[in-house]
C-alpha cells in the first residue's frame, strides 16, 4: 500500500499531503539539528544508567511503607546524574507538574517569605498554588506573598527592573522556562543562566527554582547545570518518554531537595518512605526513551509552524528558530478555528479519536479551556495535544507526539478540520 491509500483511508486530501510535504523539504535541515541533540541526551542518559548500575532488580515492585526500595533509590541517583545535581526526589506520588512545583515551593519558604518572578506572572495552576485567585490551601494562607517583575515587550527580561523590584523578603525566586498560556517566547539554558547569574550578584541568599515542564532535553544541558537551586519538571510530560503513568521530579542541591521531601511525606521521613507499586520499570523506561520522544515532539512543532505559516498565521515560533521547549503556539484569532483545530488533533489521536473535545470549565483556570488529547496516559502531553483558554486572541498551544509519523499526521488532521469550516 502507497502512502497516497493509506492517507485516504485517513481522509488527509491531496492538497494538505503536497502542502507538509512541501514543507518537510523545507525543515530538514532544523531536523538534522534535532537529531544531533537527541543523540548526545540519549547517550548522557545511558551513561547514568550504567554509572548507576540499573540492574533487573530495581524494576521489581514495592508496596506498603516501600522501605528499601532499590529501583526507587536507583532512579533518583540517575536523576540526578542527568541533571547533575546532589540529590532528586523523582515519585510516582507526585501526581502533577503543578503538585511538584507545590512541594518545592512550599517547603523551601517560611510565613513572611516571598515568592518573587523575574519573568512575568506564572502559568495559571501556579497562580492558584500561590492563592491569587483565592483558592483554600495556597501559600497566601500560609503567609507567603507573591510579587512578579513583567517582561519587556519582546518577552526578555528587564533586568533594570528586577534589580528595583526584586522584594527584600524574597526566598525563593520561580522561573518559567515555558511560556504557558502566554506569547512570550520559552527560555533556553543560557538565558536562564544570565538571568540566574544577576539576581545571585544581586541576592546570594535566596534560593532559585526553575519550572522545567515542556523544556527537558530540547538542549543538551538543563537550567540545574548553569545555577538553578532546583529544577522541577512533571514525568508526564518530556522525561516520562510517554510511558510513565505519573509522577512529576525535583531535582537540585541537597538541602533544597530534603525539605522538598520532608513535605512530600513528612518530618523525619522524608524519601524513606514511597513505595514504587510497580512504577520502577515505566519510569526508567520513560526516561530511557524520553530524549528520542522530546526530539519526535520537536520535529513536530517545527513542522506544524512551517505547514501553519504557509497558510498565514502567526507561529511562535517560526519553524527555523532554534527551540527551548515542544510547545508550538499559533494565533487563530476566532474561537471556531481554536475548537476546529483541537478536534482535528483528537481526529489524529490513537485513543478516543471518535470523541470531539469541547470547551469547558477546569480546575486552576480562570476561563473555559479546549483540551485535545487522545493518549494513553491521561493528560500526558508528551504525547500528541493541543490546549488553549478560549479567550482572545484564541491562541492554541500544540504539544508532543512520542513519535513523529503520529506528530505529522496531527498537523494533516488539523488543517484539514480548518478547511472544512
Amino acid at each position: 500500500m502507497n502512502s497516497e491509500e493509506i492517507f485516504g483511508k485517513l481522509n488527509i486530501s491531496e492538497k494538505t499531503i503536497n502542502l507538509v510535504n512541501e514543507c518537510e523539504s523545507i525543515v530538514k535541515e532544523n531536523f538534522a539539528k534535532i537529531d544531533a541533540i537527541s543523540e548526545y541526551n540519549e547517550y548522557k542518559v545511558i551513561a547514568a544508567f550504567q554509572k548507576n548500575q540499573v540492574s533487573e532488580a530495581c524494576l521489581v515492585e514495592t508496596t506498603g511503607y516501600g522501605y528499601n526500595d532499590i529501583g526507587r533509590d536507583t532512579l533518583e541517583c540517575v536523576y540526578a546524574d542527568v541533571f547533575k545535581t546532589d540529590e532528586a526526589l523523582v515519585r510516582s506520588q507526585i501526581v502533577c507538574g503543578t503538585h511538584a512545583l507545590f512541594i518545592a515551593a512550599s517547603s523551601n519558604t517560611r510565613p513572611g517569605d516571598v515568592i518573587y518572578s523575574p519573568c512575568g506572572m506564572p502559568y495559571d495552576t501556579f497562580q492558584t498554588v500561590l492563592g491569587l485567585n483565592g483558592a483554600e490551601g495556597s501559600l497566601k494562607d500560609y503567609n507567603v506573598d507573591f510579587a512578579y517583575t513583567p517582561l519587556k515587550a519582546d518577552g526578555s527580561f528587564d533586568f533594570d527592573r528586577i534589580k528595583a523590584e526584586i522584594p527584600e523578603k524574597t526566598k525563593l525566586v520561580e522561573i518559567q522556562r515555558s511560556r504557558g498560556y502566554e506569547a512570550r517566547p520559552s527560555y533556553s539554558v543560557d538565558e536562564l543562566g544570565e538571568l540566574i547569574e544577576f539576581i545571585r550578584k544581586l541576592r546570594p541568599d535566596v534560593t532559585i527554582m526553575v519550572d522545567n515542564c515542556y523544556g527537558e532535553f530540547t538542549e543538551t544541558k538543563e537550567p540545574s547545570e548553569v545555577g538553578a537551586d532546583m529544577v522541577v519538571g512533571s514525568l508526564i510530560k518530556n522525561p516520562g518518554g510517554g510511558i510513565a503513568p505519573v509522577g512529576g521530579y525535583i531535582v537540585g542541591k541537597e538541602r533544597c531537595v530534603e525539605l522538598a521531601a520532608a513535605r512530600l511525606t513528612a518530618p523525619g521521613l522524608k524519601r524513606e518512605l514511597g513505595p514504587s507499586l510497580g512504577n520502577n520499570r515505566p519510569l526508567f523506561m520513560g526516561l530511557f526513551q524520553a530524549p528520542i520522544v522530546t526530539a519526535a515532539a520537536v520535529k513536530g512543532a517545527v513542522l506544524l509552524s512551517c505547514v501553519y505559516e504557509k497558510l498565514g498565521y502567526n507561529v511562535s515560533p517560526r519553524y527555523n528558530e532554534t527551540r527551548h521547549d515542544i510547545i508550538q503556539l499559533i494565533d487563530l484569532k476566532s474561537r471556531e478555528k481554536l475548537i476546529a483545530f483541537c478536534q482535528g488533533i483528537q481526529k489524529a489521536s490513537p485513543v478516543d479519536s471518535m470523541f470531539m473535545p469541547e470547551p469547558d470549565a477546569m480546575p486552576g483556570y480562570d476561563c473555559d479551556i479546549i483540551m485535545a488529547a487522545g493518549t494513553f496516559t491521561s493528560g500526558s502531553s508528551i504525547e500528541l495535544s493541543a490546549d488553549g483558554p478560549l479567550r482572545d486572541p484564541y491562541r492554541v498551544f500544540y504539544q508532543g507526539g512520542i513519535n513523529y509519523p503520529h506528530a505529522k499526521l496531527g498537523v494533516m488532521k488539523s488543517v484539514e478540520n480548518l478547511m472544512n469550516l
